[in-house]
């Protein structure tokens, strides 16, 4: 009888420290085709043998250290290759219960894509999965371990996707220039403007002011 395969999910979030827009949670999974062995983890999470899948993450690295054309090149790739999803979570969600459980509702739903149970899942920061899981929480896991850093990349580019749309209707905060962070152009904006309904009203208390 074939050995059932081992599938690692890896999961990082974009987002959190934004002024205006969602957070976005992106999972990637990989099949390993060999027992997983934790004493990996903290530096390559590669499967003894490093089955092919794996050696296409051997150069990955976080989605920050990328610029914009190397991460759409790089999603491109893992959508090839991987099973990826990614959940955002918008303002309205995040002002009701604050970023940190509107980030780990992203980890929830992003899970409940995938058509398997991973057999355990990889977490960036400080992000943990439902107590169901088998998971293992890595402070930079996105420098660490290349399939966090592969869903990093997922959720990044979403997250900018989504900015960029969003600036066809609020052009006015140039959203699609700095995604909604706390730039000194954001915030020259938002002193001229006011907030807007896609803004964090729980960020920016000191702005009263609602305007589109």
């Amino acid at each position: 009888m074939a050995k059932k395969k081992q599938i690692v999910i890896g999961i990082d979030e974009v987002g959190r420290g934004p002024l205006a827009g969602p957070v976005t949670v992106g999972a990637v999974a990989a099949i390993l085709n060999s027992k997983f062995e934790a004493r990996n983890l903290k530096q390559t999470c590669l499967p003894a043998g490093n089955i092919q899948k794996f050696k296409i993450l051997k150069n990955i690295k976080d989605s920050k250290k990328l610029s914009p054309v190397k991460r759409e090149e790089w999603e491109k790739i893992l959508r090839k290759n991987f099973e990826c999803h990614y959940v955002s979570v918008n303002n309205k969600v995040i002002d009701r219960i604050g970023i940190q459980k509107a980030t780990l509702l992203g980890v929830r739903k992003v899970l409940y894509g995938f058509k398997r149970k991973p057999d355990i899942v990889l977490l960036d920061g400080l992000l943990k999965a439902p107590a169901r899981y088998n998971q293992k929480t890595i402070i930079k896991g996105d420098e660490k371990i290349p399939v966090i850093s592969a869903a990093s990349i997922i959720a990044k580019t979403a997250r900018d996707r989504k900015m960029a749309r969003l600036h066809g209707g609020f052009s006015k905060y140039a959203f699609g220039r700095h995604k909604g962070y706390g730039t000194e152009l954001h915030y020259k904006m938002l002193k001229k403007h006011g907030i807007s309904k896609i803004h964090r009203r729980s960020f920016l208390k000191k702005f009263a002011k609602k305007r589109r």
